[in-house]
Parts: structure tokens; C-alpha cells; sequence
């Protein structure tokens, strides 16, 4: 299963990064948001995976189970989650305005427009 959500993680960081390159401005946004999603997954998986065993302490015992998931990378990829989406969204939105107002969707155009 580790090795399924590595091979994934890796195609997800991949083609993110092939996003990133292009020179569209709505590819660029999706390759971000897919980077993000890979380096969640990173962590998610480098926190352990086990099936059946939650990572909440029961009332009769004083520490967690050994082996347990560790809560910790959980509550990280639940923050990142809420930041990734929130990043989305102003990245929307501007490339929404750089359409509307300057008419750019092609980092060509945007490049030449500075110059």
C-alpha cells in the first residue's frame, strides 16, 4: 500500500511540476494545486498507515497504542487542506482579472506586457 501511495505521490508531484511549465495561466494554478496535493499525500503517508487502529486515546488508557497513526501529520495535511483551498482561490481570482482587465491568459503575453 506504501509503495502504491509513493508511486503516487511521485506522478502527482510530476505532472504538477509539468503544469507549472506551460504557459497557460489556468494549467499553471492546476499544477499548483496539485503539487499541493502531493506533498499532503507525502505526509500523510510518511505519518504511517494502519488499518483499523485510530489514533484516538481510549478513556481506560493513559497513552496512545504503539501502533497506532500518529495524529500529528493528520492535523498537518487538515491545516494544509484549508490553506491550499484558500491559495486556490486567490489564484482564481487573479487569473480571472488578468483575463478580464488585461485580456492575458498566456504567460507569453503577460511576459511581453512588462517589458
Amino acid at each position: 500500500m506504501s509503495l502504491i501511495l509513493c508511486l503516487l505521490v511521485g506522478l502527482s508531484f510530476g505532472a504538477g511540476v509539468f503544469l507549472i511549465l506551460r504557459r497557460t495561466l489556468f494549467k499553471v494554478a492546476m499544477g499548483i494545486a496539485l503539487i499541493g496535493h502531493a506533498v499532503n499525500l507525502f505526509i500523510f503517508t510518511v505519518g504511517g498507515l494502519t488499518e483499523g487502529k485510530s489514533a484516538i486515546i481510549e478513556a481506560s488508557a493513559t497513552t496512545l497504542a504503539k501502533d497506532a497513526a500518529d495524529p500529528l501529520p493528520q492535523a498537518l495535511i487538515l491545516t494544509a487542506i484549508v490553506i491550499g483551498f484558500g491559495m486556490q482561490a486567490f489564484l482564481v481570482v487573479l487569473i480571472r482579472n488578468a483575463q478580464k482587465y488585461a485580456g492575458i491568459s498566456d504567460t507569453k503575453k503577460l511576459e511581453e506586457g512588462l517589458q
